[in-house]
């Protein structure tokens, strides 16, 4: 029973009501955005909310992180517009249901923890880039649709709807210098709600985006053939998803372990994610990942536990089932000024204070990444740029590092101490610290201050002993790693290693990943 009870924080000091008022806040905004990431893509507009609620749900109660929230979420959407277009609805749900087994073996094989490889300069690309997008988002909430076309707001209803946003703001920065017992945003969408109601003010509403009013979420296996050539078809879109969806859930993960300072687990955030878009797949829902917006009004309006996501989930479906009259009415300004102050707490305005400080390349690295974030709307192609870029970077530099004390003791041995890791990017100037022909009979490379870090080091040192020998000298090798050992293992009529004294690298593992 106690076990049952940890996975809802049960066991922990929860503020109950905190929890539940962060809850309803959080299903406000996520209610819009499902819909029109449905709407985008193609899909049924309850394809959107269903996500919603089945992704918060399962990632909420069995997630790797406590506060975080997941739903239907625009950049998994986007991934499957192609395929929805080419081969309709059936083959997106086979799709949404293999990401989720691919996003569990991540999980269960405990290849989560990779995504702390991700550099901090493109964390605040990402981060940035993310603040602009969700920015520019609600932008498009000013515009109308007339006669068919699309065309901004002008006159009477821009100025209303620019100022019900304003007013949402204002609730939002002002409220919590006189009262922090409820979430400022949950406050700013009643109060909206009740002056465009009470007024009979005429602007956008939830409803002119969609109906929101249905059953619960149907049980349906994907109507696809069971063939390799179907296989064929959805593999590649399964696997951009589960890729992009985890990409960003452990982004998130790892943006609300620096706001909340504990640690959340990756690989269980693995295994709850693919649980949720394997059960999306047969229960009618688009699927989904971490929604890093959401996150953040979560937990600006201070839950720190399971059950706000909980609340948040229920409260979709029960405005499915019976409440979709009362939230169909909702002002949408009311949702783009929320959505609009959590942009501003998003972007990282520390990056620009620290700018200065910074490598140029890491500020290079962390433009680039908010760049192609907002040109491309896609969160993983631009933090896989950013990492690529960031190793280069990195390996660039600590191939300047290889260097070589040079000496020749009382006995006429020549000794090469050498600093630095011997991998492939420093093999060319670590060749060129040797001297084979001028050096005398014997000579000691020790790599007491070193270490063979690839294959590439290693054939370089297996070329090095192969001059000396040819050039009929003896080459002593001193303080090299075991797994360096042993695959120099043919070279060892030239190599004389004192074993006792060479240094044992460990590899650090985490248990807790």
């Amino acid at each position: 029973m106690k076990p049952f009870l940890r996975l809802f924080d049960f066991s922990k000091k929860v503020d109950y009501k905190i929890e539940v008022l962060a809850g309803l806040t959080v299903a406000m905004t996520m209610i819009p955005e499902s819909l029109s990431f449905a709407i985008i893509a193609g899909f049924p507009p309850l394809v959107g909310l269903y996500a919603a609620f089945i992704m918060g749900l399962v990632t909420a109660v069995f997630g790797g992180r406590p506060g975080m929230i997941s739903g239907g979420a625009g950049a998994t959407a986007v991934v499957l517009i192609a395929l929805m277009q080419s081969h309709g609805l059936e083959y997106v749900f086979a799709a949404v249901a293999l990401a989720g087994v691919l996003q569990i073996l991540v999980g269960v094989f405990k290849l989560g923890k990779f995504i702390r490889l991700v550099p901090q300069p493109v964390m605040y690309g990402f981060v940035n880039g993310l603040a602009v997008i969700i920015f520019m988002s609600q932008i498009e909430q000013f515009k109308t649709v007339v006669n068919g076309e699309t065309t901004w707001l002008s006159g009477t209803p821009l100025y209303i709807m620019a100022g019900l946003v304003a007013l949402t703001i204002a609730i939002i920065v002002l409220l919590p210098r006189i009262t922090k017992a409820v979430p400022p945003s949950l406050v700013a969408i009643i109060v909206v709600f009740g002056v465009v109601l009470g007024f009979g003010i005429d602007t956008k509403l939830v409803k002119d985006i969609a109906a929101v009013s249905g059953s619960l979420p149907p049980f349906h296996i994907p109507e696809v053939p069971l063939t390799l050539e179907m296989l064929q078809v959805i593999f590649p879109y399964a696997l951009i998803m589960a890729g992009v969806g985890l990409t960003e859930s452990l982004l998130t993960l790892n943006l609300v372990d620096e706001i909340t300072s504990t640690r959340g687990s990756g690989n269980r955030e693995s295994i709850a994610q693919g649980s949720a878009n394997l059960l999306n797949g047969f229960f009618f829902g688009m699927g989904g990942c971490a929604m890093i917006a959401q996150t953040l009004v979560n937990l600006s309006a201070g839950a720190r536990a399971r059950l706000a996501g909980i609340v948040a989930a229920i409260t979709i479906l029960i405005i499915i089932l019976v409440g979709a009259p009362i939230i169909e009415r909702v002002p949408m300004a009311a949702l783009v000024g929320v959505m609009v102050m959590v942009a501003i707490g998003t972007f990282e305005w520390i990056s620009f204070r620290i700018i200065n400080k910074m490598p140029r390349h890491d500020v290079f690295v962390g433009i680039l990444v908010a760049a192609i974030t907002i040109w491309l709307h896609n969160l993983a192609l631009a933090v896989l740029i950013g990492v690529i870029i960031a190793a280069l970077v990195f390996a660039w530099e600590s191939a300047k590092r290889i260097r070589a004390r040079k000496y020749v003791d009382a006995h006429g041995v020549k000794h090469y101490e050498m600093y630095g890791p011997l991998f492939f990017g420093s093999v060319a100037a670590f060749t060129e610290k040797f001297d084979v022909l001028n050096d005398p009979e014997e000579v000691v490379i020790d790599f007491k201050e070193s270490r063979v870090a690839d294959m590439s080091g290693i054939d370089a040192l297996n070329k090095l002993t192969e001059r000396y020998h040819k050039a009929g000298k003896t080459l002593h090798l001193k303080h090299l790693s075991p797994d360096c050992l042993l695959l120099l293992k043919n070279a060892d009529k030239v190599i004389d290693v004192n074993i006792l004294e060479d240094p044992h690298y460990a590899v650090v593992t985490d248990k807790l990943a």
